[in-house]
């Protein structure tokens, strides 16, 4: 039954006077270069991951192998429903079966009250009737009252993680610092001095950004559990805390808030999640937003420092700035605080000692001049069209006049080629493949490119031009992957298109720029949000015989100069814009293609604008700015739900002359990328905020570096740095290059606990550093595949005669064919950490994640290479025995490296072990704790409290 809370109808009854939405303050023009963001939040204590299907046994028992996975979706969760006290669930319509595993993938929503608790999840990974694993992280206590108890202290999130940000950075400066210290200190040797000081720095920048307006719950005289139902206070509150320091809209929100509150537009929205529909509201003209604000009331799970978790009423918003995407929670109770928040923008900077940010030019203030295009605000103001590219006037000719006309035509007569497209959609365009004059796939950079070329064809030059490692390559036409090509998508799911239906009906729409269903990539120069209008270069089309189509071929220059100024580079810098969008066009749909093929499909979540009916939300194509103006030496990916675009954001480095380009890396690009593959597939492609912080917001970090490493792999085993050229570091922009050899890199899990390793970019290096390994073990065992690209199917489906796949097999007991499992190393561990992606629970630790592909090879090839990831993993000490020990909700805690490996992978038998006793659970009972929880041990020996409404309780 559908039905409103009275906190819907009061949110409803704000919105009463609909009003046009107005565009956001303009930010000032010295926008600081290294981005500030906001990123915080509680691990629950009693959130758990269980991959033994032993321990699902007493909430759903095995069925049939045919049963319907919802069905044993749902008899597992009927334990978490209790109408009689007002615990429901939903199964979130974004679940979905992955056809490459055949496990299907759930995701559930906790409803205490007809109220959402926004960070309670649950996710089943089902297969032949049975629960593989599943993640919960439940609130397992009772519904509470609206607002909290007279005379309860509020707890202040915030403040708590602020506290624990100064006290790292106080220890911090004492070791950077030895006159700190009272007692004389053991010198530090220079590189870990260096250290130091740059973990020192990203503190400082945490704490800056985090924490320069924490209120303080002293200030406040007023009743804690007064309700602000009002959601643009408390929007107020957060944006205090999270706009730059440099915004006008600050001082306004101090000394004129309830203006700026009368300013805002409410619009009411409904919220629907299963059979409970919530109404939000939309909130128009808030200071800093480029979009509407999306809000509305849910729960959120807040552990207390006596132990326990209690749920307390927020505003939820979702915020778009110029320079940050947030999903943040701010309390309903005065005085407001904000309890959590996620940046679904991540980045790649430079580490920040080593950059010098004083001198740098004033940024968007460099347009090469005699140039032949409008800028942003030129072609807002007089209305522009969406057109025909931008091609420099020099280009302009009897091909350019073909350019322009091929840009807006479509394709009407097609003829089908493979993809596994309902037929009741048309089909897709086959349009001769273009071509492309960019570093080739597999090269990570300029110099790599070009070491390589010469390798290839013997020559021994000491110096090579930027351009020199360039090729032609075709684009990839890959019909299961891209069964459009990457230039064409419908009519109807143009951004550009105002009207679609004015196109003789048809369907198809073929684009002679870097403009297509994966991508749009173009200049974003004014380093803005606009970017549909800006310049895109435009391919060629040669004469061709009449009954053939002739191929689009984008060639242009990249050939930099040094500079003697800073002006002076930035131009020669943007000389190249057209070199620079289509290797980021080029490079960022060839990441779209390989991740199709290692599973991100669109029920998975992936990012096209049209789906080809095969699932998943669509419209939701990745925006890719080159050059952005917005800052120098970074990178960054924000990553909303699916449905929603991602936006690529890449930029100059001013680490040498001539400025290297990131887009021309190619190790950065795909880093990025793969923030939105492992935030859609962690949680589900609807949840965006599951990689926020802490451990799971590293290896969000941690599996980009992995990715971008195999991908520039070779047979020839080699130590590899991260963003060594745009960065102009022999090292990289990371502490250690990846590496075997600890001489080259130590990183354990123990190394988390030191010095310089709160940062999320750190803690991911040890993550992807724990790859790295397991990748070498692999490539040792299974060898070495030429081609991360697996072959294209046939017409019929199936596959030609290939070296990547092992022989197909199909299990004896369902008749199904098993999953395919890749040939080689490589290959198979890049398949496996995809799929551990989704088998993994919302906010993953270590060792969730470490579970997760371990589980994922279990699925696929039956478990033969266990014991290959438990001794990769232990090498680097996430091994069986590795502990956390003392950590609180907001983070810390002693690790140590555990070195072994299951008793199973030495040859022995696994030891009892040592009964841990039951946690004392207080009145009313000796058995049950306060709320009437019981308690049962999980996989990782801890005890977590059982819930009293389940129909098996006491099964444990």
């Amino acid at each position: 039954m559908r039905g409103l809370t009275p906190v819907t109808f009061a949110l409803a009854g704000l919105a009463a006077n609909v009003a046009a939405h107005s565009p956001p303050v303009p930010v000032a023009p010295d926008v600081p270069q290294r981005r500030k963001t906001l990123g915080f939040g509680p691990a629950l204590p009693h959130a758990r991951f269980q991959t033994s299907a032993a321990a699902a046994q007493p909430f759903a028992p095995v069925t049939n192998a045919n049963a319907d996975p919802l069905d044993v979706a749902r008899d597992f969760m009927a334990n978490y429903a209790d109408p009689a006290t007002g615990r429901a669930y939903v199964i979130r319509p974004d679940s979905y079966t992955d056809n490459a595993t055949g496990v299907t993938h759930v995701y559930a929503r906790q409803v205490v009250g007809g109220i959402e608790v926004a960070d309670a999840h649950i996710n089943l990974n089902i297969k032949d009737g049975k629960i593989l694993s599943f993640g919960d992280s439940f609130f397992p206590g009772p519904a509470p009252a609206l607002a909290s108890q007279p005379g309860e202290p509020p707890v202040h999130p915030h403040a708590a993680y602020c506290s624990q940000l100064a006290s790292a950075v106080s220890s911090h400066r004492s070791l950077a610092n030895p006159s700190y210290h009272e007692a004389p200190q053991t010198p530090m040797s220079a590189p870990d001095s260096h250290k130091v000081t740059q973990g020192l720095a990203t503190l400082e920048h945490l704490y800056a950004s985090n924490c320069a307006n924490v209120p303080s719950l002293s200030s406040f005289a007023g009743d804690s559990s007064q309700l602000d139902l009002d959601p643009r206070r408390p929007l107020l509150a957060f944006l205090a805390s999270a706009l730059p320091d440099s915004h006008p809209a600050l001082s306004s929100i101090e000394q004129s808030p309830d203006a700026l509150v009368s300013g805002m537009v409410l619009t009411p929205e409904s919220h629907l999640l299963g059979d409970h529909v919530s109404v939000g509201v939309s909130l128009g003209n808030v200071p800093g937003a480029v979009s509407e604000v999306k809000a509305r009331m849910v729960w959120v799970q807040v552990p207390r420092e006596d132990g326990s978790v209690r749920l307390e009423l927020v505003h939820r918003y979702e915020i778009e700035l110029e320079h940050n995407w947030y999903e943040a929670t701010v309390s309903a109770t005065l005085p407001h605080r904000i309890v959590s928040v996620v940046d679904w923008a991540s980045d790649s900077p430079l580490p920040m000692p080593e950059a010098s940010e004083e001198h740098l030019p004033t940024l968007g203030a460099f347009i090469p001049p005699g140039s032949n295009f409008e800028s942003v605000g030129q072609v807002k103001a007089r209305g522009k069209k969406f057109g025909k590219g931008s091609a420099r006037k020099a280009r302009k000719g009897k091909a350019g006049k073909k350019s322009k006309e091929c840009h807006a035509k479509h394709v009407e007569e097609v003829d089908a080629s493979f993809a596994p497209i309902p037929p009741s959609n048309p089909s897709p365009p086959k349009v001769t493949e273009a071509t492309y004059v960019v570093f080739p796939w597999g090269t990570n950079d300029p110099v790599e490119a070009a070491e390589r070329k010469a390798g290839s064809e013997g020559e021994k030059k000491s110096h090579y031009s930027l351009s020199y490692g360039r090729e032609t390559t075709s684009e990839l036409r890959d019909t299961l992957a891209s069964p459009a090509g990457w230039h064409t998508l419908p009519f109807s799911k143009d951004p550009s298109i105002s009207d679609a239906k004015a196109h003789g009906g048809a369907f198809w729409r073929t684009t002679n720029t870097t403009w297509g269903n994966n991508v749009f990539a173009q200049e974003n120069w004014e380093g803005r949000s606009a970017w549909m209008f800006n310049r895109r270069p435009e391919g060629d089309i040669p004469d061709g015989d009449s009954g053939h189509s002739p191929s689009t071929v984008f060639s242009f220059p990249y050939a930099p100069s040094p500079m003697d100024s800073e002006d002076a580079s930035m131009r020669e810098a943007r000389e190249h814009i057209d070199a620079t969008v289509t290797q980021l066009f080029y490079t960022s749909n060839m990441v779209h293609d390989l991740f199709y093929q290692y599973g991100f499909t669109e029920p998975a979540g992936n990012f096209q604008q049209y789906n080809f009916g095969r699932g998943g939300a669509e419209g939701d194509a990745v925006i890719a700015n080159a050059q952005d103006g917005s800052g120098f030496n970074n990178a960054n990916f924000m990553t909303p739900p699916d449905g929603q675009n991602g936006r690529c954001r890449m930029y100059l480095w001013n680490t040498d002359s001539p400025y290297p380009d990131g887009d021309m890396e190619a190790g950065i690009v795909i880093h990025e990328l793969s923030h939105g593959l492992s935030t859609r597939l962690t949680g589900g492609p609807k949840n965006s905020g599951c990689l926020g912080w802490g451990e799971s917001g590293g290896m969000g970090e941690g599996w980009g570096d992995f990715i971008a490493t195999t991908v520039r792999s070779i047979p020839t085993y080699s130590d590899y740095p991260m963003g060594a050229w745009a960065s102009n570091r022999k090292g990289g922009i990371r502490n250690y290059a990846y590496s075997i050899s600890t001489s080259v890199n130590p990183s354990t899990y123990k190394t988390l606990d030191k010095p310089g390793y709160w940062g999320v970019h750190a803690i991911g290096e040890v993550w992807a550093e724990m790859l790295f390994i397991v990748l070498q073990r692999f490539i040792d065992k299974h060898g070495f595949s030429e081609t991360l690209f697996p072959p294209v199917p046939n017409e019929d489906g199936s596959l030609p005669p290939n070296d990547f796949y092992r022989e197909q097999t199909f299990n004896l007991q369902t008749g199904k064919p098993n999953p395919l499992v890749p040939k080689h190393g490589n290959t198979l561990l890049l398949q496996l950490v995809l799929n551990g992606m989704k088998l993994q629970p919302c906010t993953p630790s270590f060792f969730d994640a470490r579970d997760a592909i371990i589980q994922a090879d279990e699925v696929l090839t039956g478990g033969e290479n266990v014991c290959d990831l438990w001794a990769g993993f232990a090498e680097r000490g996430l091994g069986v025995d590795a502990t956390l020990k003392g950590s609180t909700p907001w983070g810390g805690g002693i690790r140590e490296d555990g070195l072994k490996v299951p008793a199973s992978c030495r040859g022995e038998s696994e030891p009892k072990p040592e009964p841990e006793p039951k946690p004392t659970p207080g009145d009313p009972d000796e058995e049950c704790g306060p709320f009437g929880w019981c308690w049962f041990k999980n996989k990782a020996g801890r005890w977590i409290p059982k819930l009293p409404w389940s129909r098996h309780y006491g099964a444990f």
